[in-house]
């Protein structure tokens, strides 16, 4: 018997996937629990344009992530610290200040998608910026001492 898995099962497949499996498995187990649904032919046409939807709404994600990509590579930012003689900052510079600094060129970016090491002296560095799946920008960045 075919279903439409409506939820990950590990080990017998993923969600939107057809499987073929058991008659009774199906019947008492996969349906009843709303893990699955019967493959009829119009419920396969319903999958098939709800995957041709979630498609072309990841494609213009994507092309979106990829503009944003370019935006943020395209320019070096400067972060301002207070730093002692030797170029030593007081603190570390941290994703908080990177976004905002991300912000101050329109680009509004959350904080947790930036991964940055901890940075305690002044100097050029990069950070990565997850923008989607597997979309990943590096961000540029120098740290100065404030005046």
């Amino acid at each position: 018997m075919e279903v439409i898995l409506l939820q990950d099962m590990p080990g017998l497949g993923h969600k939107d996937q057809i499987i073929r499996v058991k008659n009774g498995y199906a019947n008492n187990y996969l349906i009843p629990k709303g893990i699955a649904i019967l493959a009829t032919p119009s419920a396969k046409k319903q999958l098939e344009e709800k995957l041709r939807q979630q498609a072309r709404k990841e494609q213009k994600l994507r092309d979106a992530a990829q503009q944003l990509r370019e935006k943020i590579e395209a320019k070096t930012y400067t972060i301002k610290v207070k730093a002692g003689e030797k170029g030593k900052i007081y603190g570390s510079v941290s994703n908080i200040q990177l976004a905002e600094a991300l912000a101050e060129n329109d680009i509004e970016i959350d904080r947790k998608q930036i991964e940055v090491d901890h940075i305690r002296k002044i100097g050029s560095f990069e950070a990565k910026v997850h923008l989607f799946k597997d979309i990943f920008a590096t961000m540029k960045f120098e740290v100065v001492p404030e005046e």
